[in-house]
């Protein structure tokens, strides 16, 4: 293995003063052999390492003299310098260590002069009066009584000098951070210094004995008085909030230590402490001195974060253990835990809630302590059942989901142990796992747990920590599917570390109970069902997400766990996975869709894992016992990505990084590569790039070293390798191909049209392979380089990756020509060169935004390489000066980028001023924003550390900040108009161009610009004709004529301007953040040291707060903000104080802008306040996080303030700016939990702000409200997620916001008190809804009811009175609010109680309103209730049964007595609910709905309803929809009851589906005819538990007779559908009798419908007819010849199917079809359909396997699958039966097609189509050309649709590969002349064009004309392709020829050739 080098350590070397070192060499003898010769060898050396070495040299010499007995004045003098050294070192240098520990060995003799020179010195440091140099001093203290025996006795010797200096310096810092307040640098300093000054006085108390136990008695020394003085220090900073929270802590243990040194006697510190943490000292009986110390802390006021502090000193200082205390000792601990309780519910700030949450932690661990010998009394106050426990698990329960991660953990521990504590408690007899898991607090506690629900993060951990107190068999005992249940919820990322933790806690406990427990190994096979299977089901059976979460977290766990079990599960897969890939495909639940891994995939992930934990010796022997060589080549293509992914990774890790790569393992690389570089999937490239880079590549270059050194030290007895029969120099050559072999690959996939997928993937592996195998310096050898295989087709391969629109590919290209050697970069001539410059200036003034970021890699790229034209020297004056001095390749760099910036200045500056005559035609001419772009990208690459040219850079930065004004002023009037999407001012017609002139005085920017002084007007055809803008508009200046580049008229249209000038704004703002964030500033003005000056810095500042407050388009000001954030963040870093203040005054400036409400006020109102939420966003998310935050507090307070409710209408701008800047800053993540205390604030201002008359106002409530809900709730990752992940417990949420209880309650009770009013006093309370919204989010915590003061009950009365709101949505929102309030056992009275209030039918007088609200909270109780995982409790049958009869007696509701079809329909959903709960029989009862009679009065309701009678209404009547469809959901119900009990007798049946199917409502149909599809495809697809019931037989008839008549398009489409999935044999022959149709025309009809209806019928219709078909074709000769004459046209239907321009439903209908009809029209070894019919649906599969739509592939690649697994074709692949990816069906799809030509024997006739496809007929090359031309220039994001998946080159490649593998091998007649010479023509014709068109182009086309030049060449190598063929037809050339040169090639560029190898496979 190779060895990674040591990191070096620095050490600084120790120096020593002037007179020290002169007194060195007057006592260094000549012999150097004495003390003082060896410290002035020492301080002598440079090399701090070295110094070490001398150091440590001291003490042995001084042992010589001390056996001399000496101590002469040169030792005196020795060891006074020494003492100086080590306190002249700094507290980190590692020599001080060494320095005290070989002091701390000086002999005794010498001892006395030592201490009298360390005393002397320290006396000297601590007379400091430097303020600066207090730190200093305070850490040598510090170092002193760090174990250095010296240090701590001189200590002892100062110590009233030490206490004195302690004082001084913490009053004076102090004194300094108060002067200072503002500059955080300083302060921050400041802090740090008083912090270590109170943690040294700390360990002063602790260390030195003296002091550990003072007397009062010596009150009046001055030991005292300073010990005295500082507690008083400490207690001032305890109340001190501008201090930081660590300096508050840290006082807090020096106040309770200082007490407990000085407090006499020692018995009642406990309770002076005590009365000090519940504010009750008396101060007459308390000491004087403590009185006068502690003063502040003795009153009522005491802060929280004082009290919070001195109970962690009290918990931390004082001695706990073994109750040392006694009983005041414990009273202590009880009113130390009540205070902390206390301030758990004030304390908001999350530093102290954090803080708070450890202190509780430390609290449980000193009772723990204190229990072990404590007194009965208090085992009762701490056991499981007492309050304080209880209080304890409500905090835990309370903040177990918190967003603090650290404070998520405190209360793991807690929780921990307050199970320890309570173990503690109970009896002895108890301690035994068993007997605690049947105690009661310890059983009820875990049965709590197991209720709660899985989403719960906090579960894991309790649960985690019961397993360690009781053991896994008791919670199995509990609930023994637990384990499914856990790996159930791992689909969510978020819960899978907490589910992988607890399971793995469980299985290894469980695995050890029952290896306790077993007498021999049957034990395992238990251990396997419970953890193993059901993770092999999950394997095979779960959801892509839940596979890999288990996969990457809890597999690994349990192999390491058991790594037996891995031999357990590769057998059961492998059986699995052998029965699938067999010609059977039934019976193995593994198989599945194309998303399903099934068997295969779950063995590759398990092999992958176990090698990756080395549970695998060696691949290759895994795979020669434990999986064939097949399945890996199936993986490698297998249809689902990670089953790929994880046989990759099988491949290529491994738990040794040495370990050889075998020559198999290479081969199958190779394979993988050559068909997966075009995923989709970002993270499935992602991982196939990372494989290969970290786990391959690095293991081949650490092998290829271990194989170096076996090669270098072979012998004749060569000791035995890994490969002993192979030579190491073997190995190492196999490397080098396949390296070699690799680049040829990735290189090869870089050809013109490749998609981006395959360039991201290729240019990232070899960016990989260039970064694992570098250019080998020195000694070290590489085994590969790929510099070596860099040629200069390559080159320019890599160079052309620059023209993608994709950035990434830039970038990529870009850094892969970075890390080649510059020998390998090299161009041919000058003009090459001066053309690539040329191109690069072009395309930095593109109207295509993509163009100018090609220009910037293009600039850069040449700047590095030192590749610019001769002709840009002139820029630079002092050239060869730079290059004088430093490091020449950065001189050369900075050189370079001058000269390129100041080009791009000159030209930028020349096309703003023509920008000043005329925006219009900057914009269509040349856009600015490409050339900024481009020097801000210059200005990233420059070598800052070595700047040479630092005058001319001044020069250029402040040319720079000037043209950036100018270009800002030029673009503003448009990115700061009232409407700038829409400012143009061109139109169509005269009267719109008058109306757009009030806008053009709006924003009339300067006169010189005449584009703004007149409406201009367009032809339709959007080109200028001057002559029509005379006509129309008199006064139009003729100079408009908007001129382009080559002098001829331009295109302009409104997106070109507003682009231009967006953009512009972007590119400038960017700029200007670079030069901030980049260059340096000049420290004083006038100095040398900096580029920037204070005053420029000021000058951008303001620009950017001009912009960001004044721009209405949102593309400018959030692009500006970003370059303001870089700004921002300079400035707080600055040392400048007057820059440091800076975001400080604009803070307030803009706040007092938004505040003064001014009418002539240019910031913007609308558009949610443009830029000003950014603006402020950007000013206080730059705060350094580590302060007070001052500028958050004050400006949250501001806005709050306004945007609170107010009466004055004119403040209503100011609070629509402050709801917008709130939202924005809630928003932004940056301020974390910081913003979190005003949370609470923010939600009541927009609750009370959606009350507001101005909708304004309600409009920023609404979206403020929006942004809280996510802020508390976290994002919605789904649709149906409300009551889970995005949900807190009650106590959780008003806990964290105590006072939105109050808020929330007296709000809702206001509102609900105002439901009832009469009509006419209408009142509809629109905050009704907001705090329905809020409260239907909460749920009751499992503490909610028994000791929480936050209690949810007080809601549930009004919720359940907003019930009865006029408003139907608020009825619906109070209904679902209404079910987390209720506890899940106490939901079935809730409902007895609510029906109950339900009127009767005798009733005079009730609201329709109320019933309704009243019903829609039982329906959505029950439903919480049914859907409980207790649903089969025989108790939980018996509450619903008594529900039911509750519900039964109001039965009036569902029928005509009740007048109103709303409450009818919700009632009608609650029996339809009690059916089916209720609808399971009992063991030996009937079912509880016919017992109780329920289903006669359902029957009844039906035949009495109006769906037998008739409808006397019509759909105006209100509810008329909603009641239809629940009447017919229940009638359903029912039909399906009495076909079950019934059997076959429906004499009971209330309503036949045939009359439900007759209904003339659309709804009622609609509804039954899903209900009966879903029955049918059940049936159809042998999914269903049973066969079709005997009601559906002989349905056939119904549905044809409605096929004919139906006219609503869904219930239409859902009848084909049926008809689809019934066998056609039981209806097709009752067309005729029944629909007077015969079988034929009834196909004819279907077609028709497949051929003219919309897409959903076109899709039903199309699997219908083609189904007819293929049961046509199977019966008899006879019906196979009717159809005949009709496949033609259902041929060109499923043709008509396949357009890429069609919707995905019509292209998944063609893949299925085709799929279905492959045996019998495409691989039928007697062909059916003619050849083109035949070949033509083959050409749709291949159209198909290239959309690029995922699912469509898939769809199609079934149909490869269906086509190799035939008799006649499975021979001709080895991957028959499997299931592949697109990517290589394709491949296989020509494969098979060549096969069965051959077969066929139609060959012949067949190679002119394919050679036709080759090609690439029909496509007119000079029409293309020219249409994409006219496209680009005429429109600027508009593009027809793209397929940016397909590649034609591969599809070519795949047929030039398998037709000459056809050719070359079969014996055919050869083709007629004729048609020969026709496809010679063509192709001939063909390339003469090309050469034409290649040479039109300009010189670097591949640049300047992108799109053509691509296409060209893509055309090129088909042409070539197709020549070389017939070529070969000829007999002209052989097999070597049939690779294309580039000598061939009319293009000189193209260097891609066309591979002539076999297939991979």
């Amino acid at each position: 293995m190779v060895v990674k080098k040591r990191k070096e350590i620095q050490v600084t070397a120790l120096t020593i003063c002037h007179q020290d070192l002169e007194t060195l060499r007057t006592l260094a003898d000549v012999e150097r052999e004495n003390l003082a010769s060896l410290l002035l060898h020492c301080v002598q050396l440079t090399d701090g390492v070295s110094q070490i070495h001398y150091v440590k040299q001291i003490v042995p010499l001084l042992e010589k003299a001390d056996k001399n007995g000496m101590c002469d004045p040169t030792i005196r003098s020795c060891l006074d310098i020494l003492a100086g050294i080590y306190l002249s070192l700094s507290l980190k240098n590692p020599l001080k260590k060494v320095l005290a520990s070989s002091l701390n060995c000086l002999p005794e003799f010498f001892l006395t002069e030592a201490i009298q020179s360390f005393t002397s010195r320290l006396q000297e440091e601590l007379n400091t009066t430097d303020l600066y140099s207090y730190r200093k001093v305070i850490d040598n203290i510090s170092s002193c009584m760090e174990n250095f025996k010296l240090g701590i006795t001189s200590v002892n010797n100062l110590l009233e000098n030490v206490l004195h200096f302690l004082q001084k310096s913490l009053i004076e810092i102090t004194e300094e951070n108060r002067k200072f307040a503002g500059n955080h640098i300083v302060q921050t300093q400041l802090m740090n210094d008083l912090l270590v000054g109170i943690r040294v006085s700390v360990m002063l108390v602790q260390k030195v004995q003296g002091l550990q136990r003072i007397n009062s008695n010596v009150s009046s020394s001055p030991t005292w008085q300073s010990m005295c003085e500082l507690l008083s220090i400490f207690t001032k900073f305890l109340n001190d909030d501008d201090l930081l929270r660590t300096i508050h802590s840290t006082s807090g243990l020096a106040v309770i230590l200082f007490i407990k040194a000085m407090f006499h006697p020692p018995e009642k510190i406990p309770d002076l402490i005590s009365s000090l943490l519940l504010c009750s000292v008396d101060c007459t009986s308390a000491p004087e001195w403590f009185v006068h110390s502690c003063r502040s802390l003795c009153g009522a006021d005491v802060s929280e974060s004082a009290l919070l502090f001195l109970c962690q000193g009290t918990l931390t200082m004082l001695d706990w253990q073994n109750g040392r205390m006694g009983p005041s000792g414990e009273a202590l601990l009880l009113d130390t835990v009540h205070v902390l309780f206390t301030l758990s519910s004030q304390i908001k700030e999350s530093t102290l809630e954090m803080f708070l949450s450890r202190i509780l932690a430390s609290w449980t661990n000193s009772a723990i302590h204190v229990l072990e010998s404590s007194s009965p009394s208090l085992k009762d106050s701490l056991n499981g059942n007492s309050s304080i426990a209880r209080r304890l698990l409500e905090y835990v329960y309370t903040h177990w989901e918190h967003p603090l991660d650290a404070l998520r953990h405190q209360t793991k521990i807690i929780f921990r142990n307050i199970l320890q504590m309570h173990q503690l408690t109970v009896a002895e007899s108890k301690l035994e796992k068993s007997d605690l898991a049947a105690d009661p607090f310890i059983f009820e506690l875990t049965q709590s747990l197991l209720r709660l629900e899985w989403h719960i993060k906090g579960k894991y951990i309790c649960l985690g920590c019961l397993v360690d107190c009781i053991g896994t068999e008791h919670i199995l005992a509990l609930a023994k599917t637990i384990p499914s249940q856990i790996l159930e919820v791992m689909g969510d990322q978020s819960l899978v570390p907490y589910a992988s933790d607890l399971l793995e806690a469980m299985f290894k406990n469980h695995k050890s109970h029952l290896k306790s427990q077993a007498v021999d190994s049957t034990w395992i096979d238990q251990w396997h069902e419970t953890w193993v299977s059901p993770l092999l089901h999950i394997l095979c059976e779960g959801n892509l997400d839940q596979k890999s979460y288990v996969i990457d977290y809890y597999l690994p766990k349990l192999l390491n766990c058991n790594p037996e079990s891995l031999s357990y599960m590769v057998k059961i897969l492998q059986t699995s996975a052998d029965a699938k890939t067999g010609k059977q495909e039934q019976s193995f639940p593994s198989l599945g869709s194309y998303n399903s891994r099934g068997a295969l995939g779950a063995l590759m992930a398990c092999l992958r894992t176990a090698r990756a934990h080395g549970h695998l010796q060696s691949a290759t022997d895994a795979w020669r016992s434990l999986v064939s060589s097949a399945k890996i080549k199936q993986g490698l293509i297998h249809q689902h990505c990670q089953v790929r992914i994880d046989t990759l990774g099988l491949l290529c890790e491994s738990n040794r990084s040495t370990e050889i790569v075998t020559i198999e393992e290479m081969q199958w690389i190779q394979f993988f590569i050559t068909y997966n570089l075009n995923s989709q999937s970002p993270g499935v490239r992602q991982q196939i790039c990372s494989l290969l880079k970290k786990k391959l590549f690095c293991r081949i270059q650490e092998s290829s070293q271990v194989l170096y050194k076996l090669e270098q030290n072979k012998s004749k007895h060569e000791p035995e390798n890994e490969l002993a029969n192979q030579h190491p120099s073997v190995s190492l050559h196999q490397y080098k191909n396949f390296m070699s072999s690799i680049c040829n690959s990735l290189f090869e996939a870089l050809f013109p049209g490749s998609s981006y997928p395959t360039r991201f993937s290729a240019l990232t592996i070899l960016g990989s392979i260039a970064e694992v195998f570098p250019v080998p310096e020195g000694q070290v050898q590489t085994v590969y380089q790929l510099s070596h295989d860099i040629d200069v087709g390559r080159f320019q391969t890599l160079m052309e990756c620059f023209t993608s629109t994709f950035e990434t590919v830039k970038l990529l290209a870009f850094d892969l020509l970075m890390k080649l050697p510059k020998i390998v970069i090299q161009f041919q001539d000058s003009e090459k060169l001066q053309d690539l410059f040329q191109a690069a200036l072009a395309l930095s003034t593109s109207t295509k935004p993509y163009d100018c970021v090609t220009a910037s890699y293009l600039l850069n790229f040449l700047i590095c390489q030192n590749a610019l034209p001769s002709s840009l020297s002139a820029y630079v004056k002092a050239q060869q000066a730079a290059c004088g001095n430093g490091d020449k390749s950065a001189a050369v760099v900075e050189r370079n980028i001058l000269m390129v910036i100041k080009c791009l200045l000159e030209n930028l500056e020349e096309e703003v001023s023509q920008a000043e005559n005329s925006l219009l035609q900057a914009a269509a001419s040349f856009p600015m924003y490409g050339r900024v772009h481009c020097i801000t990208r210059a200005f990233q690459k420059l070598p800052l550390n070595s700047l040479q040219l630092v005058s001319e850079w001044r020069l250029v930065v402040q040319q720079l900040l000037l043209m950036s004004y100018r270009l800002s002023a030029v673009v503003a009037p448009v990115i700061q108009s009232s409407s700038p999407e829409g400012l143009i001012p061109m139109d169509t017609d005269s009267e719109s161009a008058s109306r757009l002139q009030m806008i053009l005085n709006e924003i009339q920017p300067r006169d010189t610009n005449d584009y703004f002084n007149q409406a201009k007007i367009l032809k339709e055809h959007d080109s200028f004709d001057l002559e029509d803008l005379n006509a129309n508009v008199p006064n139009i200046d003729t100079s408009a004529e908007i001129k382009g580049k080559e002098g001829k008229t331009c295109d302009v249209t409104a997106q070109m301007v507003l682009v231009c000038c967006w953009r512009s704004m972007k590119e400038v703002a960017l700029l200007l953040g670079t030069l901030c964030q980049l260059l340096p500033m000049q420290s004083v003005p006038e100095s040398s040291d900096g580029l920037l000056t204070v005053e420029q810095v000021k000058e951008i500042g303001e620009h950017f707060k001009q912009h960001l407050l004044q721009s209405r388009h949102r593309g400018a000001f959030e692009l500006a903000y970003m370059g303001f954030v870089k700004l921002t963040e300079i400035l707080n870093r600055c040392p400048h104080v007057s820059l440091q203040k800076l975001p400080e005054q604009w803070l307030r400036n803009v706040l007092e802008e938004i505040k003064c409400s001014d009418p002539s006020s240019k910031l913007c109102a609308t558009r949610r306040s443009a830029g000003i939420p950014f603006y402020i966003q950007a000013l206080l998310a730059s705060e350094p996080k580590k302060g007070k935050m001052d500028l958050l507090k004050t400006t949250m307070k501001e806005l709050i303030s306004l945007a609170g409710p107010t009466d004055d209408s004119q403040s209503t701008v100011p609070q629509v700016h402050a709801l917008n800047i709130l939202r924005a800053l809630f928003r932004d993540t940056r301020l974390g939990e910081n913003i979190i205390p005003y949370v609470a604030d923010g939600a009541k201002a927009a609750i009370l702000g959606f009350t507001s008359p101005v909708w304004a106002v309600r409009n920023s409530s609404t979206l403020l409200f929006s942004t809280l809900i996510t802020r508390i709730f976290g994002v919605k990752r789904g649709k149906d997620e409300i009551f889970k992940k995005n949900t807190m417990t009650g106590s959780e949420f008003f806990s964290r916001f105590p006072e939105l209880y109050p808020f929330l309650l007296k709000q809702l009770e206001a509102v609900s008190n105002t439901v009832d009013s009469d009509i006419g006093e209408l009142n509809r309370q629109p905050s009704m809804f907001l705090l329905l919204l809020v409260l239907g989010r909460l749920y009751p915590s499992p503490m909610d009811g028994t000791c929480s003061a936050l209690s949810m009950a007080p809601f549930i009365p009004f919720i359940m009175r907003c019930g009865n709101s006029p408003v139907y949505r608020s009825r619906e929102m109070a209904a679902r609010a209404l079910v987390p309030f209720v506890m899940r056992d106490e939901i079935p009275t809730t409902i007895r109680t609510l029906l109950a209030k339900l009127p009767n039918c005798t009733d005079q007088c009730f609201r329709q309103n109320h019933i309704h609200g009243t019903l829609l909270q039982v329906f959505h109780l029950l439903q919480a209730f049914s859907d409980s995982k207790h649903r089969m409790n025989a108790h939980f049958q018996q509450e619903l049964a008594d529900v039911a009869v509750c519900t039964t007696a109001k039965l009036w509701l569902a029928k005509r007595q009740n007048p109103c079809l709303v409450t009818r329909a919700v009632y009608i959903d609650i029996l339809f609910l009690l059916t089916r709960c209720l609808d399971k029989p009992t063991k030996g009862n009937q079912p509880v709905l016919e017992h109780l009679g329920i289903w006669e009065e359902v029957r009844n309701i039906i035949s009495r309803s109006e769906l037998i009678t008739g409808f006397p209404y019509t759909f105006t009547v209100p509810g008329l929809p909603q009641y239809l469809q629940s009447l017919t959901k229940l009638a359903i119900a029912a039909v399906w009851a009495v076909a079950v009990q019934a059997g076959e007798q429906t004499r009971d049946v209330p309503i036949s589906f045939s009359q439900l199917l007759e209904s003339s409502f659309p709804d009622v149909r609609l509804l039954t005819l899903e209900a009966l599809l879903e029955r049918f495809s059940a049936a159809a697809s042998g999914l269903g538990e049973k066969e079709l019931p005997p009601l559906l037989w002989n349905m056939g008839e119904t549905f044809l007779m409605l096929a004919m008549k139906e006219n609503h398009p869904e219930c239409f489409c859902k009848i084909l559908k049926i008809l689809h999935c019934m066998d056609p044999s039981e209806w097709l022959h009752q067309t005729e009798h029944c629909i007077h149709l015969t079988p034929k025309e009834f196909l004819n009809w279907t077609m028709d419908a497949a051929s003219n209806e919309r897409s959903e019928i076109q899709s039903a219709a199309l699997r219908l007819a083609s189904k007819v078909i293929v049961h046509h074709m199977r019966t008899s000769e006879e019906t196979r010849d009717s159809v005949a004459p009709k496949l033609k046209q259902w041929v060109q239907l499923v043709i008509s199917s396949c357009g890429d321009h069609l919707p995905t439903e019509s292209r998944l209908a063609a893949a299925e079809v085709l799929t279905s009809t492959t045996p019998f029209f495409l691989t039928n070894p007697h062909p059916v359909l003619g050849l083109q019919d035949t070949l033509a649906l083959w050409r749709c599969v291949l159209t198909l396997l290239q959309s690029e739509e995922q699912a469509i592939r898939d769809a199609a690649t079934e149909t490869v699958t269906t086509a190799m697994s035939q008799e006649n074709t499975c021979q001709s692949t080895e991957f028959a039966f499997c299931q592949v990816d697109a990517s290589i069906a394709l491949d296989m799809a020509l494969a098979v097609l060549c096969d069965l030509l051959q077969q066929w024997n139609q060959l012949a006739p067949a190679l002119p189509v394919l050679l036709g496809w080759l090609l690439g007929e029909g496509d007119d090359l000079m029409v293309c050309v020219e249409s994409e031309h006219q496209v680009e220039e005429d429109y600027l994001f508009e593009k027809a649709e793209i397929n940016f998946w397909a590649e034609t080159l591969i599809f070519v490649r795949y047929l030039y590969k398998n037709l000459y593998h056809l050719l070359s091998k079969s014996s055919w007649h050869p083709l007629s002349p004729e048609r020969l010479c026709h496809l010679q023509r063509t192709a001939s014709e063909q390339c003469h064009l090309l050469s034409q068109l290649f040479k039109e182009l300009p010189p670097p086309a591949a640049f300047l004309k992108t799109v053509e030049f691509t296409r060209l060449r893509i055309q090129e190598e088909r042409t070539l392709a197709c020549l070389r063929l017939l070529a070969f037809l000829e007999g002209k050339e052989g097999e070597d020829t049939l690779v294309p040169s580039a000598a061939d090639s009319p293009a000189e560029a193209n260097q891609l050739t066309l591979p002539g190898t076999e297939m991979a496979c």
